[in-house]
């Protein structure tokens, strides 16, 4: 089946929610926090409780990692020729990329060696706006050519020699799970010590009783935004829209379809379908169709020259 694009194209949003259930029995382990613990909130209506299973940042962090074949330090095949930002140490051994790194392209990595050659290439495309308002849409055909995953997952680049550092955009592609009406399930266990039970616990010897706390619920669901008029305000033209719509597409069906083991304790199954609520009239597509239509989208985005002349830009790191 081909991808259809066709009704996305004066949505503002597309929204999709998917229900999880735990893959064996009922209990999982939410996220925490620190000074924290779990973010455990009152339902809406105020009967009941929910729980954040898993926060916004995490998600961004998961729906990178399913696009990157960690066995060839490259993406996964569909998505090959996409342009990324790779990080080598001085004798040409792999150290990070801009798909894995924290704070993406603003990677301390990328940015703060002696390798100053992607620096000065950013400072010198975005010279213009060192004074006056940031204009985004040069900003993000500059984040396409280097790495157009960015153009997705968000990016500040908060160097005062960058414009001040003014330049951000906000992630196009956003996600969270909760999870509706919880409650705790508590239990606990003891590291045993069978040669001195009675030992320093202060340097790991003794028997040690520890409490743990896991959590029920009716109802666990995955919600994804992607921001379509964000992506539209780009202006980086038809086959770079398609491009980062499909690609948005991909990780939430790629996430969805794959490994849910958020945790130990927290190895979750998708339940059904995913649900599309916003537009009316549009399914999300699936992975052997976005699989399928990814290279052909990728090649007419790279026949444009909107991407930087290799594939991977290649920064070497020396502190």
């Amino acid at each position: 089946m081909p991808l259809d694009l066709a009704p996305l194209a004066r949505a503002p949003r597309l929204l999709v929610e998917a229900e999880l259930e735990p893959l064996q029995g009922s209990r999982f382990q939410p996220t925490g926090f620190p000074n924290l613990g779990h973010a455990v909130y009152a339902a809406p209506d105020g009967d009941g409780r929910m729980i954040l299973v898993e926060s916004a940042q995490s998600m961004a962090n998961r729906l990178e990692l399913v696009c990157w074949d960690e066995a060839a330090d490259d993406w996964q095949e569909p998505l090959r020729g996409l342009p990324v930002v790779k990080v080598v140490d001085a004798a040409g051994v792999a150290l990070t990329n801009s798909v894995l790194e924290a704070h993406r392209l603003n990677s301390p990595y990328i940015l703060e060696g002696k390798d100053r050659g992607l620096f000065e290439y950013l400072k010198a495309e975005l010279a213009a706006m060192e004074q006056g308002r940031v204009d985004p849409r040069k900003l993000a055909a500059v984040l396409l050519r280097l790495d157009a995953n960015a153009l997705l997952h968000g990016v500040f680049l908060a160097k005062k020699e960058l414009a001040g550092g003014r330049l951000r955009l906000p992630r196009a592609l956003s996600a969270f799970i909760e999870a509706e009406d919880v409650r705790e399930a508590t239990s606990g266990g003891v590291k045993n010590d069978g040669v001195s039970p009675s030992g320093d616990t202060a340097k790991g010897f003794g028997n040690v009783p520890f409490a743990r706390e896991e959590w029920v619920a009716r109802r666990i669901v995955a919600y994804f935004n992607l921001d379509l008029h964000q992506i539209r305000a780009f202006a980086l033209g038809p086959e770079a829209e398609a491009l980062l719509v499909a690609l948005a597409l991909y990780k939430v069906r790629r996430f969805l379809d794959g490994n849910l083991r958020l945790r130990t304790a927290c190895d979750l199954s998708l339940r059904g379908e995913p649900r599309v609520t916003r537009p009316d009239g549009f399914a999300l597509p699936p992975l052997d169709t976005l699989e399928e239509a990814l290279p052909r989208l990728i090649a007419a985005v790279a026949a444009k020259g909107l991407f930087a002349g290799a594939p991977a830009l290649t920064v070497t790191w020396r502190k």
